[in-house]
């Protein structure tokens, strides 16, 4: 995943960048970059490596080694970025949120079309912001290059573009399956992934780009160089798990949209009666306690924290990078409250489940703390398929996926053209696979969210919503 924060203004511009991309920093662990544009110096660019530390502890030096009244930033979980380019559109730092899956075919294309060459990583990888880059520079203008760039490109491209005159170009996807949002101050403009973003720093609300929407920015105001497109595919996941619980998108709150979809699960538990004699509600921190809330209150049940995350060292609970490693970080995180574990009935709402590798390692955790029974509801459907739009499930297969797996254990391969049975509960083969799951993970009951559940909780057009990871459908 990841995001990007950029600023124009009519003074320096850099602390606000620095301060608008540590915000942003719940949306990557990986690595992350800043750039500003200052006549006398030109071209300026930072990058560092936020694995083990956060983003400010790296940065908090750029507010006196960089200079610009205009400045980008980005958070990024993949290839070092921005990127400083030299072309025939000029001197540019770029920077992108997405992914591209087709980056062979483009480079092979792009190299047998041109005889040009790439900067290759390790492995031959070449960066993916250099390759958007390149396409980009086929066209003789930016607009005309983002637009073809995101035509062909197979993925998610979102782009923000510092150029050598002092302004910003914004691009949001073309189907907008990520946020690209403009705020406003007496000074200037600011570009955010995140509202709150701008918002904590004094910029008001002034535009949410539409899919495929292309604007530049100065310090004076904003001009629409594209217009939006009438198809959108924004990530359902943003509400679900991604997006930071102030957030708000396409005009829906994050937090109070866990909070309608925790009582849409409680309203389902209650007609089919399988939640009778629990103790307690919970979520499984930090992004299922809103959904847990909601739960609770619709339920009467009352509401406990019977685990807290320790977070002050470890933040995060995909850090750091090794699979193993995040799993132990994860379970050292878990703090008991043994009032509230000890001979307890718990019920725990999760944001999602995906391989299941930490939570059956959280559910032998509170067995070992003496609970009594222990019920998992997933705050959105069973995860069919893994993210191609933005990676988001870190599954390097499908069968990674708890729910394939299972699928493949209960009836081979041939399950597969069943997969909306076993998505659903009240089928004998979804009953099949909450069962399985239940068994594999020790848990009490198991049920998901369903998808029009999850949908009528966000509250905006289906057809606007992209739910690939749980149907398939593009």
């Amino acid at each position: 995943m990841g995001g990007f924060f950029g600023a124009v203004s009519k003074q320096d511009a850099v602390r606000d960048v620095f301060f608008g991309t540590d915000y942003h920093s719940h949306l990557g662990t990986r690595r992350a970059g800043m750039a500003a544009y200052n006549p006398a110096v030109g071209m300026q660019r930072d990058i560092h490596s936020i694995e083990n530390s956060p983003f400010r502890t790296k940065f908090e030096h750029v507010c006196d080694e960089m200079q610009g009244n205009a400045a980008i930033g980005v958070i990024s979980d993949y290839d070092p970025q921005p990127l400083i380019i030299r072309s025939g559109l000029g001197v540019y730092a770029i920077c992108t949120v997405g992914v591209i899956n087709n980056a062979d075919q483009l480079i092979q294309t792009f190299l047998t079309g041109t005889g040009s060459h790439f900067n290759a990583m390790t492995g031959g990888h070449v960066n993916a912001t250099e390759l958007l880059a390149a396409l980009i520079n086929q066209k003789s203008d930016f607009v005309s290059g983002i637009a073809y760039a995101q035509q062909v490109i197979d993925g998610t491209a979102n782009i923000l573009i510092l150029k050598d005159d002092g302004s910003l170009i914004a691009a949001r996807d073309r189907l907008g399956r990520l946020p690209v949002l403009v705020g406003r101050r007496t000074d200037g403009y600011c570009v955010s992934f995140e509202d709150f973003a701008h918002q904590k720093l004094g910029y008001e609300d002034y535009q949410e780009l539409g899919p495929g929407e292309i604007v530049q920015l100065t310090a004076d105001g904003v001009t629409q160089l594209k217009e939006p497109g009438k198809e959108m595919r924004i990530c359902s996941f943003l509400w679900s798990y991604y997006g930071y619980s102030t957030s708000r998108y396409e005009g829906v709150n994050v937090e109070i949209m866990r909070y309608r979809n925790g009582a849409i699960m409680a309203q389902h538990d209650a007609a089919l009666g399988n939640n009778s004699g629990v103790d307690y509600v919970g979520g499984v921190p930090d992004s299922g306690t809103p959904h847990a809330i909601g739960y609770a209150n619709q339920s009467g049940i009352p509401f406990a924290r019977a685990f807290i995350k320790y977070t002050p060292t470890w933040s995060r609970s995909f850090m750091p990078t090794r699979q193993n490693e995040r799993n132990r970080i994860a379970k050292m995180k878990q703090i008991p409250v043994m009032e509230l574990i000890k001979d307890k009935s718990l019920l725990f709402v999760d944001d999602s489940i995906v391989r299941g590798t930490q939570l059956r390692e959280t559910v032998e955790f509170l067995y070992q703390n003496g609970a009594r029974a222990v019920h998992m509801r997933s705050a959105c459907p069973p995860i069919m398929y893994g993210c191609k739009y933005l990676n988001f499930s870190r599954a390097t297969s499908d069968m990674e996926l708890i729910a394939r797996r299972v699928i493949v254990e209960l009836e081979g391969e041939a399950g597969f053209d069943h997969i909306d049975e076993y998505s659903n509960g009240d089928t004998e083969r979804g009953k099949r696979l909450r069962e399985k799951i239940c068994q594999e993970l020790h848990l009490a009951s198991l049920e998901f969210q369903t998808l029009e559940g999850i949908v009528q909780a966000i509250g905006i057009e289906p057809c606007k919503l992209c739910t690939y990871c749980w149907n398939g459908k593009e």
